[in-house]
């Protein structure tokens, strides 16, 4: 009975660590950023193999944008000049990403955040998964 409340114990412990996110770590958003998975609320997993648009992130002194960018066989990027507006917030001990458009606003949790990887959750308890794009080029 003690092994069993203890691997208990031990378990729960991993189930609710999660990354601590510092000030610092917001400037590893910078950059393009692909969809990897979404993990659906229900726990369910869908698996993104092909991106055909990107996400561009633009963060300097918790302000920027984001912005739908297309990668091209050259290297390039295309793109239709639409950016959504971020600022980064503090909520207690997480950070968000609030997000503003002429015609709306929202905000995700972010959950994690590494050199390659970063995961963000909204309202509808869907988790973004995204992971560092590679350029591509035929060059």
């Amino acid at each position: 009975m003690k092994k069993i409340a203890s691997l208990l114990i031990i378990g729960s412990m991993f189930v609710s660590c999660k990354q601590a996110i510092s000030e610092k770590d917001i400037a590893k958003i910078n950059g393009y950023w692909e969809i990897e998975n979404v993990v659906l609320a229900d726990g369910i997993k869908k698996d993104y193999k092909v991106n055909e648009t990107i996400d561009f992130f633009e963060i300097k002194e918790n302000k920027g944008f984001r912005q739908k960018v297309m990668p091209q066989l050259d290297g390039t990027y295309l793109t239709n000049d639409i950016k959504e507006k971020i600022s980064i917030s503090s909520e207690g001990s997480t950070f968000v990403i609030n997000y503003e458009t002429d015609l709306a606003k929202w905000k995700e949790e972010i959950i994690e955040i590494k050199d390659s990887t970063f995961v963000v959750k909204n309202k509808q308890e869907l988790e973004y998964h995204y992971k560092r794009a590679k350029p591509f080029s035929l060059k």
